[in-house]
């Protein structure tokens, strides 16, 4: 029985009870549930393929083919916590292991039922991916078929609408059209399940403080209103909300409101195997992968990233051939180098002037905190959107049309770490060529820099500012790009650089010599990080020597040595059941910063 069901049914007969129930059946056959079911099916086909690049008229390998399984916790990790204050209330957990299908529902031990579950991970450790898998295994009735219909409304796409008023129906049919003739009571009795992708994507203003009061599916108001009643449960209180974000916009959303938090941390050593052999059906090639990045101890950390694994494989899928000549990538700098110059001698000028403007779109934006872009952000940085280089050769690797709805196509990086490492490529091309003003934007300046080693140096302490570590991996490539091989491999990308030994040993030891007395170990972690992307192993070697020694506690170490003895630790195949901070002699400052509990085992 539903909303149109005859209020007062007492004393009727058996028989119109069994007509009404045969009317039901039949509405359940060709009303609203045939309505369901068509949204099933059209889910299927928008979610079976996945696409990797600018070409949309070419579908992408099947999800299944290629979908290696996350590891997704219940609660976060302390050190996500720890990095993130405005999550430092999310619940920790022990890191309890939860199936992807299993989100929504209660532990053993939990009394009630989870209705908001929060998502978090890092750029590309496939939270986009874990909605598309949960949504096609329910729109092929694998899963979770307790949910009457899966709605999943993307932020980059609501982005397109924000200053459009609807309802919560209108609004569902905009990007649903299955659901245009299913009628608003029935809203209420389906149970629903939202799916908010990209927290960190939005450009909406989510005000939970006061926003005006919604509760009828049918009520016009803005967006930003419209989500912030759903969330909080006053609209549509039965259905069952699920919102993904990176940890730095997490807190858009108040704990109140959330049932679950929980974390993609993406593959474990196996997962990464896993997904190479399941890129590659040529198993020489992706064995071969895999003994190289497991040679390269920073390569297979960072492969717990599956867009990092996507970019490994793009990179050396090229590079391991029989006739391959010379050294493979063995750093994050050299990797991004080789993916965006794959056929260097291709490269036309007019190539290199899209590539510089999309630098240009890539760091301006990577300041404002924007990964997705749209048709006035290009022109602004001299981009024609109908330029053929821009949907044409290397430029497809790297840049890609998200979606077209409305006639409005919304752009983005095929990775923040893509960004990142443009924005540097287009930063050192404003250096070598003497254009600072961008420079001096960046850093409030009003002099100008001669020398790459005190540009490097100026821009390493802004980003060591940085409480959320925002231009981390950007500083990082910046220092590798000051490599001469991925100088020789960029060329006139980044113009005629100042590499003279000299040079370069300042740059060396000015990372040495940077103090981080009042900056988290994770932060100045990235000094060590930038050292390794120089390929200068003089700090590690130290290191090792150190922990060969048999008087470790007489030697004092020095800043960069703990955040060194901090990375080695990470890269150590070895498991340490303890480890005692107090045998390490380190001075007050270091303690401070690098071990602030270093009267505990950890």
């Amino acid at each position: 029985p539903g909303p149109h069901l005859e209020p007062n049914l007492v004393g009727v007969v058996p028989n119109r009870c069994i007509s009404v129930f045969i009317v039901f059946s039949i509405l359940a056959d060709f009303g609203p549930q045939k309505l369901l079911n068509e949204h099933q099916i059209s889910l299927k086909s928008r979610c079976e393929h996945v696409t990797e690049r600018s070409d949309k008229t070419q579908r992408g390998p099947p999800l299944k083919k290629i979908y290696t399984e996350l590891y997704i916790t219940e609660g976060l990790r302390e050190e996500t916590i720890s990095r993130k204050n405005s999550l430092h209330n999310a619940p920790i957990r022990g890191q309890l292991k939860l199936p992807l299908n299993d989100i929504f529902k209660p532990l053993p031990d939990q009394h009630g039922s989870n209705r908001l579950v929060l998502t978090i991970g890092v750029a590309g450790i496939g939270k986009t991916f874990s909605v598309q898998k949960f949504t096609l295994d329910w729109a092929e009735g694998l899963e979770n078929q307790d949910i009457s219909a899966v709605v999943p409304l993307s932020f980059r796409e609501m982005n397109l609408i924000r200053d459009e008023q609807h309802s919560l129906l209108t609004l569902i049919q905009r990007f649903h059209p299955t659901f245009q003739k299913i009628p608003a009571e029935q809203l209420s009795v389906c149970k629903l399940l939202f799916i908010f992708d990209g927290l960190d994507e939005s450009r909406l203003s989510l005000d939970f403080n006061n926003s005006q009061m919604v509760s009828d599916v049918t009520q016009k108001s803005s967006i930003n209103v419209l989500l912030t009643n759903l969330i909080q449960g006053r609209l549509l209180p039965s259905a069952l909300v699920w919102i993904t974000s990176r940890p730095a916009a997490a807190n858009q959303i108040p704990l109140s409101c959330v049932s679950r938090v929980t974390e993609v941390q993406g593959f474990t050593d196996s997962q990464k195997e896993e997904c190479f052999r399941r890129r590659f059906s040529d198993e020489d090639l992706s064995s071969r992968i895999i003994s190289h990045i497991k040679a390269s101890k920073s390569l297979f950390i960072m492969c717990e990233v599956p867009i990092f694994c996507w970019i490994t494989a793009v990179v050396l899928e090229h590079m391991l051939t029989p006739e391959q000549k010379g050294g493979l990538p063995t750093t994050m700098t050299d990797m991004y180098s080789h993916f965006l110059m794959e056929n260097p001698q291709e490269l036309t000028e007019a190539d290199m002037e899209v590539l510089l403007k999309l630098g240009r779109l890539a760091f301006e934006h990577l300041e404002k905190g924007n990964i997705m872009f749209y048709q006035e952000d290009l022109e602004q940085c001299g981009l024609d959107v109908t330029e053929a280089s821009l949907y044409s050769g290397v430029c497809t690797e790297i840049f890609r049309r998200e979606c077209q709805i409305f006639q409005k196509p919304v752009y983005s990086f095929v990775h923040l770490s893509v960004q990142e490492f443009l924005a540097a490529v287009y930063m050192i091309h404003r250096f070598t060529n003497k254009k600072t003003e961008v420079i001096k934007n960046l850093l409030k300046i009003q002099t100008n820099i001669s020398t790459l080693d005190e540009f490097l140096s100026r821009i390493m302490k802004k980003s060591l500012q940085s409480q959320t570590g925002h231009l981390d991996l950007f500083v990082r490539f910046l220092h590798g790009l000051s490599v001469e091989s991925n100088q020789r491999l960029l060329g006139s990308l980044l113009g005629q650089t100042e590499n003279s030994p000299e040079i370069i040993q300042r740059i060396i030891n000015n990372l040495k010599e940077m103090k981080t007395n009042d900056m988290s170990p994770d932060r100045s972690i990235n000094i060590f990080h930038c050292l390794m992307e120089m390929k200068d192993l003089s700090v590690h070697q130290e290191i090792q020597e150190f922990l060969k020694s048999e008087n470790r506690s007489e030697k004092e170490l020095s800043e960069i040595h703990c955040s060194a003895l901090a990375y080695m630790l990470q890269m150590s195949e070895e498991v340490l059941d303890e480890l005692y901070l107090d045998q390490y002699k380190t001075s007050r400052e270091v303690d401070f910063a690098c071990f602030p509990n270093k009267n505990k085992c950890l």
